[in-house]
């Protein structure tokens, strides 16, 4: 085993088409290097281009995911004792040393996972937000000092560290979304055992070789990689086995559900970031550019791989054919290809080809519901691609833009969650009915209206049911210092970003200092105050 700062990346022979690199992968279990007990192993490549193989990661087992365990476990008496601000200033060191390597974390994200590098340069700045703004929150860990009913007594109340956090997140946000956890977790004084997404480990080792070199002590946040079944299963079965205090989870919302029961049995403390159907209103007040702008981006952004995509488009009657036009102009243009080869793309490739596999289920749901497709023809391939596609289709996993209409709320297409290029699109008759129809759906998470009616905006905000709504803006977007999470189907009403979140990774201890010598029983004796009546003359007060 090697300390994880007294080596580089070490690489290994490769014949990658582009010439880069293949590295040899490690997991970070209490500040060092290892790999899998059994010496399994799996390999990250670059679905933009399938012969280009970035390394070779530990496959992990049971026994890996334990000792890392073990590690946190060891390491939380002292990092929780360590002083907040202590904490954020370690905090603050990674968020410099994310901006000192920004560029290179960009180009790595964008050929792990095949994200634009726009896009993969907005998500690291969101984890450097992340960091800065957690950074001052060290020092502002706050309690209160509460007034007691009794005399000489002093009531406090102080925030505690859960203790061992187990973190799994999914890789089509695999920079931002474990800083929202792990940033705030450590913040707190808890330690953390992470659990890479299987798609972008390489991305996850180099994020987490940049906390160990800001200072952060062994042991404190300890990495493991694998797939869902085993190392992340693992993780999640800790909790009956009472090895971990905290699960926070990003992803589907029925492995959402199992994490739920799991941690619910065992009192584990759960944080569920799921899916979502996120409709978008077009009412006829709304700025028809910007509207048509904010829908396409939501719904085809990242390939539509984001959990607060468009899923339901929702027209008023009265714009419903003029809209749908100018959105399908622009649909048709779409430019797909590998953003780091070729320049103004807008998506590139699926995640993974597991991702294009289920993608391509959601689209016979909407065929089998019924839905009328009026784009999209499945599969990019070299005999069947759009114009505007760039490159050689065959090298990696694109799929079309796809756009279904006269959808209907008795649809199975229009209650399920479709993660990929689609947008399924409704017609409603007013306002009431768009808003009924943004509502039917069994999720909460991001929703949308563009109207400049200011009373429209005001009902819609009022009277959906999401954690997130965007007025005369799309159903995406995050800033690190507000909430992000939803309800219903969408998570069990914890919080990413913001102090919010600072509520799933800390309790409350209520102190009471008892200075009069005494026992003296709340409640049992207080003096009672009698009220006299008074007898003013209110009407010599005209």
């Amino acid at each position: 085993m090697t300390h994880v700062l007294e080596t580089g990346f070490e690489y290994m022979e490769a014949n990658n088409p582009n010439g880069s690199p293949k590295v040899r992968g490690y997991n970070i279990i209490n500040g060092k290097l290892t790999l899998a007990s059994d010496g399994g192993t799996y390999e990250s490549t670059n679905p933009a281009w399938l012969d280009d193989c970035l390394g070779e990661f530990p496959l992990s087992t049971k026994e890996d995911v334990h000792e890392a365990l073990r590690a946190a476990r060891s390491a939380f008496p002292d990092w929780a004792a360590t002083p907040a601000p202590t904490r954020g200033q370690v905090i603050g060191n990674m968020g410099r040393l994310l901006m000192e390597h920004k560029e290179d974390l960009v180009r790595l994200q964008a050929r792990e996972i095949g994200k634009t590098l726009k896009e993969c340069g907005g998500e690291i700045q969101e984890a450097i937000d992340t960091c800065l703004f957690f950074q001052s929150e060290g020092r502002r860990l706050y309690g209160q000092t509460v007034n007691s009913e009794l005399p000489n007594k002093e009531l406090f109340t102080y925030r505690r560290p859960l203790g061992v956090c187990g973190i799994i997140n999914s890789c089509n946000f695999p920079s931002a979304v474990p800083f929202w956890k792990m940033i705030p977790a450590i913040m707190c004084g808890n330690t953390c055992v992470w659990k890479s997404p299987q798609d972008s480990p390489l991305l996850s080792f180099a994020l987490a070789r940049v906390m160990h070199e800001a200072g952060l002590p062994d042991g404190v946040i300890n990495l493991v990689h694998g797939n869902g079944s085993g190392a992340g299963q693992a993780l999640v079965d800790s909790a009956d086995l009472g090895m971990v205090d905290k699960i926070s989870f990003t992803g589907s919302t029925a492995v959402g559900k199992m994490i739920g029961e799991t941690c619910g049995r065992n009192l584990v403390s759960a944080s569920l970031e799921l899916g979502g159907k996120n409709p978008l209103v077009i009412m006829p007040s709304a700025n028809m550019e910007n509207a048509v702008e904010g829908a396409y981006w939501a719904g085809f952004g990242t390939a539509g791989q984001r959990c607060t995509s468009l899923g339901n488009l929702i027209i008023h009657e009265d714009i419903y054919d003029e809209f749908v036009e100018r959105l399908m102009e622009k649909v048709k243009s779409t430019s797909i290809g590998d953003s780091m080869r070729h320049d103004g793309v807008l998506y590139g490739p699926m995640l993974s080809e597991r991702y294009a596999v289920d993608f391509m289920k959601g689209v016979d749901m909407c065929e089998n519901s019924g839905a009328k497709k009026i784009w999209g023809e499945g599969r990019i391939t070299n005999d069947n691609k759009p114009d505007s596609f760039h490159g050689d289709a065959s090298e990696g996993i694109y799929i079309w833009p796809h756009v279904y209409v006269d959808v209907t709320e008795d649809m199975e297409c229009f209650h399920e969650e479709i993660f990929g290029p689609l947008v399924t699109i409704v017609k409603a008759r007013d306002f009431d009915h768009a808003l009924h129809l943004a509502n039917a759906s069994p999720y909460g998470l991001s929703s949308a209206i563009y109207t400049n009616d200011r009373l429209e905006a005001y009902r819609y905000k009022t009277g959906i049911k999401a954690g997130m709504t965007g007025i005369n803006n799309s159903t995406t977007g995050a800033e690190a210092h507000l909430p992000f999470g939803g309800v219903k189907g969408s998570g069990n009403g914890t919080r990413e970003s913001g102090i919010w979140v600072i509520e799933a990774y800390s309790y409350w201890h209520a102190v009471n200092d008892e200075l009069s010598g005494k026992l003296q029983l709340a409640q049992m004796d207080v003096d009672e105050i009698e009220m006299e009546e008074a007898d003013a003359d209110y009407g010599s007060l005209a």
